[in-house]
C-alpha cells in the first residue's frame, strides 16, 4: 500500500497512464519512477500530481511530454554491436537483391540508431537506394534526431561500437567536431523521413523490407505488444526482416507464427512466406 498521499497520487497517475494509453510503468522501481514523476510535475508546471493526471486524461498532447520524463531517451550509436554486425553480414546480403528498399526505425528517440543504420547502409553500398523512416511519438526527440548533434564525449563509445559492428570506415568521416559537439553530416539525412507515429494508435503507412524497433516494446503490456507486432507483420512483405531489442521477443505474441527466427541471438526475425 502507498505510505503517503503523494505515493497514492503517483500510483493513480501511473494507473491512468496505463488504462488510457497502455503504457505500463506501475511496476518500475518505486524510487526511480517517483523521482521522474515529480520532476515531470514540476517542469511541466503543475501544482499537484492530480492536476497532471487530469491533463494527461483529457489532452493527448500531454502523453509524449510526460513520456519524455518517464522513458530513457538516450541511446548509443551502434548499440549492441552484434545486432549491427548481424545486419551487415546476414541481412543486408538479402536486401541487396532489391532494386529499392524501405527501412523503418520505430521509436527512434534522439536518432542514434537512425544514423547508425544510415552509415551501415552507406558502408555496404545500399544507402542511395534506401529510404529510411524514423518515427517516434515524442516531438522533442524527433527534433533532436533530425538535428543529428551529440555531445563530443559520447563519440568515444559510439566509435568503439561502430568498430565492433564491423565498420568499414572511420566514424569520424561522418561528423564534424564543433565546440564540444559532434554534428553529423546532413547527407546522412538526405534519405531519412522523420515523422510522428504512434504504435498505440496509428496504422501501417508503407511496405518495409526491414523494421528495427528496439527497446520500445518493453514499455508495453501484452495487448499493445501484439498490436505493434501486428503492425510490423502487416508492413513487411514475405521474407521481410524485423529486429527487436535484446530483452524483447516474439515468443508469446499472437503473431509469432508469422515469423521465424533468423538470427536468434540478436533478436532478428524474418516474415514467413505464407
Amino acid at each position: 500500500m502507498p505510505d503517503s498521499s503523494e505515493d497514492l497520487e503517483i500510483q493513480l497517475l501511473l494507473e491512468a497512464l496505463f488504462q488510457r494509453y497502455h503504457y505500463d510503468f506501475r511496476h518500475y522501481a518505486r524510487a526511480s519512477i517517483k523521482r521522474r514523476v515529480l520532476q515531470a510535475r514540476e517542469q511541466l508546471g503543475f501544482d499537484t500530481l492530480s492536476a497532471l493526471q487530469g491533463a494527461l486524461l483529457h489532452d493527448a498532447a500531454m502523453l509524449p511530454r510526460l513520456l519524455g520524463y518517464l522513458t530513457v531517451q538516450v541511446s548509443e550509436m551502434f548499440r549492441d554491436p552484434g545486432y549491427f554486425r548481424a545486419l551487415r553480414e546476414l541481412v543486408l546480403p538479402h536486401l541487396k537483391t532489391y532494386p529499392s528498399l524501405k527501412v523503418w526505425i520505430a521509436g527512434c528517440s534522439h536518432g542514434e540508431e537512425v544514423y547508425s543504420m544510415a552509415i551501415l547502409f552507406k558502408e555496404e553500398g545500399l544507402f542511395d537506394r534506401t529510404l529510411f523512416y524514423a518515427t517516434d511519438i515524442n516531438p522533442d526527440a524527433l527534433r533532436a534526431a533530425e538535428a543529428g548533434v551529440y555531445p563530443l564525449e559520447r563519440l568515444r563509445k559510439f566509435t568503439v561500437n561502430h568498430q565492433k559492428s564491423g565498420g568499414r570506415s572511420s566514424l569520424s568521416d561522418y561528423y564534424i567536431a564543433d565546440y564540444g559537439r559532434a554534428v553529423f553530416d546532413k547527407a546522412l539525412r538526405s534519405r531519412v523521413v522523420f515523422s510522428d507515429h504512434s504504435l498505440v494508435t496509428d496504422a501501417v503507412f508503407a511496405e518495409m523490407q526491414l523494421i528495427s524497433c528496439r527497446n520500445v516494446m518493453i514499455y508495453f503490456d501484452r495487448a499493445l505488444q501484439d498490436r505493434a507486432i501486428g503492425l510490423f507483420r502487416d508492413a513487411l512483405p514475405r521474407h521481410g526482416f524485423l529486429g527487436l531489442g535484446s530483452r524483447e521477443s516474439l515468443r508469446f505474441s499472437a503473431h509469432a507464427d508469422a515469423f521465424r527466427e533468423f538470427v536468434p541471438a540478436e533478436k532478428i526475425y524474418r516474415k514467413r512466406a505464407a
